[in-house]
C-alpha cells in the first residue's frame, strides 16, 4: 500500500503533470498540410514548449510567433518565442501582442493558423484598447487579482479592454483558417475563459463586464469605465463571419490529468475518488469543507472507507486581506490542516500545476497529522499565518513547500488528500 504518503502524493502531482505535456497531447491534433502558410501562434506557460511540439512532428515549412512566461522558454527553430511578464503584465508581452497582430494581418483563404494556447495568455497579451496604457492594464489586473472575482469574470473585464481577446486574434486573421488547440487551466474547459479567448467567439457583453466590475467594486481608469460603459469594448459573437472558419480543440484538461493521477494510485492498491475538476471558491473555505469530508472518512468510513484518496481540481480565490507570501493552493492547504487539527491518518498535497503558485517559484505544498504541531515548535501560529495568506512562508519554514521548476504546462490546481486506516 502507502509506506511513505508524502512521496506517495508527489507522485500523483507529477503524473497529473505529465499527462498534459505538449510533446504528448500536440501530435495527434495537428492539421493537414494547407494549401498556403501554416503561421504558429499562440500565448500562455505551456505555449513555448506546444510551440516545439508543433516543430518536432511538421514536415512541412511554418513560421510564427508565441509568447510564454520568463523562464518557459523552449528553443525552436521556424517559431520565435518571446518572453513577457505574468501574473502583472509588462512591456515584452506588450510588443509582443502587437507583432501578432502584424503577423496575421495579410493572411489569405489559403493560409492556416495554428493557434497554441494554455494558462497564463491573459497576462501574456496586454493589447489594450485606444486610450488605455500598459499601466492601465497593470492596475486593472492588480485590482481583479485581490478582489475576490473568479477566474471567468476576470477574464470577462479583460476581454472588453483588449485588442486581442474575445475572438478579436481571430478576426484578424481572417479570411485565413485558424485551428486552436488549448491546454485548459480554467473551470469547465470554456474556451472563452482560456486565456481570456483570443481566438473564439465572446458570448459576454460590455454591460457584463460593467457588472463585474460594480459587484466587486474595481477602481478602473476613467477611459476604462467609458469603454465598458458606451459599449465600444464589444467584442466579436459567434455570429460574427470573420469566425465562421475557426476550430477548436481541447488536447488537455484537469479532468484528464486527475484521471492519470487517479490510475496511479489504483495502481498502488488505493480506491480513489475524483471529488470534481472545476471546483472553485475562496480557497480557505474549501479547505474547511474538505477537512470535513476527511474527517468523516476517517472516523466513520463515509462516504468512502479508508484507505482512500480523494482527488480534486479547478481553480480556487483568494481575498487578500494580509501581507504574507501566499496562493490559492497553499491558502487552501493551510485552512486544510488548520480545520484538520492534527488529525490521524489524513495526508494532503496541493499545487498549481504550472509550478507557480501565487506569484513565487513554489508549486505548492504538503501537510501531514505533525504539520501544525512542527509550526509550533517554530512558534508560527498556523491561525495568524492564515490570516495573514502566508501560506508559503508557513509551509517553507517547517520544509514543506513543493517546488517543480517551469513544468511547461498548465491544466490549473491539483489537491490530493489521502486518509490511512488508522
Amino acid at each position: 500500500m502507502v509506506a511513505d504518503p508524502k512521496r506517495f502524493l508527489s507522485d500523483l502531482f507529477y503524473a497529473a503533470i505529465e499527462s498534459a505535456q505538449p510533446e504528448k497531447c500536440i501530435p495527434n491534433f495537428l492539421p493537414a498540410d494547407p494549401k498556403g502558410r501554416l503561421i504558429v501562434i499562440g500565448a500562455g506557460k505551456a505555449s513555448a514548449a506546444m510551440a516545439r511540439a508543433v516543430e518536432d512532428n511538421w514536415d512541412g515549412d511554418l513560421s510564427g510567433l508565441v509568447i510564454t512566461r520568463y523562464g518557459y522558454n523552449v528553443p525552436c527553430q521556424s517559431i520565435e518565442i518571446i518572453e513577457a511578464a505574468h501574473p502583472v503584465p509588462d512591456q515584452s508581452g506588450l510588443n509582443g501582442a502587437k507583432r501578432m497582430l502584424e503577423l496575421v494581418s495579410d493572411l489569405s483563404a489559403d493560409d492556416t493558423v495554428l493557434c497554441l494556447i494554455s494558462g497564463g495568455g491573459s497576462s501574456l497579451l496586454p493589447l489594450p484598447l485606444d486610450g488605455l496604457s500598459l499601466e492601465d492594464k497593470q492596475s486593472i489586473n492588480k485590482e481583479l487579482l485581490r478582489c475576490g472575482a473568479t477566474i471567468s469574470e476576470m477574464n470577462c473585464v479583460r476581454r472588453h479592454l483588449s485588442q486581442i481577446k474575445g475572438g478579436r486574434l481571430a478576426a484578424a486573421c481572417h479570411p485565413a483558417k485558424v485551428i486552436n488547440l488549448l491546454i485548459s487551466d480554467v473551470p469547465g474547459d470554456d474556451p472563452i475563459n482560456i486565456a481570456s479567448g483570443p481566438t473564439v467567439a465572446d458570448p459576454t457583453t460590455c454591460a457584463d463586464a460593467l457588472a463585474i466590475v460594480e459587484r466587486y467594486k474595481i477602481k478602473l481608469p476613467a477611459r476604462a469605465l467609458e469603454i465598458l460603459e458606451t459599449g465600444a469594448g464589444e467584442t466579436p459573437d459567434a455570429a460574427d463571419p470573420r469566425l465562421a472558419n475557426v476550430e477548436t480543440h481541447m488536447i488537455a484538461t484537469p479532468q484528464i490529468a486527475l484521471e492519470a493521477a487517479a490510475a496511479l494510485s489504483e495502481k498502488q492498491g488505493v480506491s480513489t475518488y475524483i471529488l470534481g475538476d472545476s471546483i472553485e471558491g475562496e480557497a480557505s473555505d474549501v479547505g474547511v469543507v474538505m477537512a470535513g469530508i476527511a474527517k468523516q472518512v476517517a472516523a466513520r468510513g463515509q462516504p468512502f472507507k479508508a484507505p482512500c484518496l480523494l482527488l480534486s481540481g479547478g481553480e480556487t480565490t483568494v481575498t487578500i486581506k494580509g501581507k504574507g507570501r501566499g496562493g490559492r493552493n497553499v491558502e487552501f492547504l493551510l485552512s486544510l490542516a488548520v480545520a484538520l487539527d492534527g488529525q490521524k491518518g489524513v495526508y494532503a498535497l496541493a499545487g498549481d500545476t504550472d509550478g507557480v503558485d501565487g506569484i513565487e517559484e513554489i508549486a505548492g505544498a504538503y501537510c501531514d497529522p505533525t504539520t501544525l504541531e512542527r509550526a509550533w515548535g517554530k512558534e508560527i501560529n498556523p491561525r495568524l499565518s492564515l490570516a495573514n495568506n502566508d501560506g508559503h512562508g508557513f509551509f517553507e519554514a517547517i520544509g514543506d513547500s513543493i517546488i517543480t521548476g517551469p513544468t511547461l504546462t498548465n491544466v490549473n490546481d491539483f489537491r490530493a488528500i489521502f486518509i490511512d486506516a488508522v
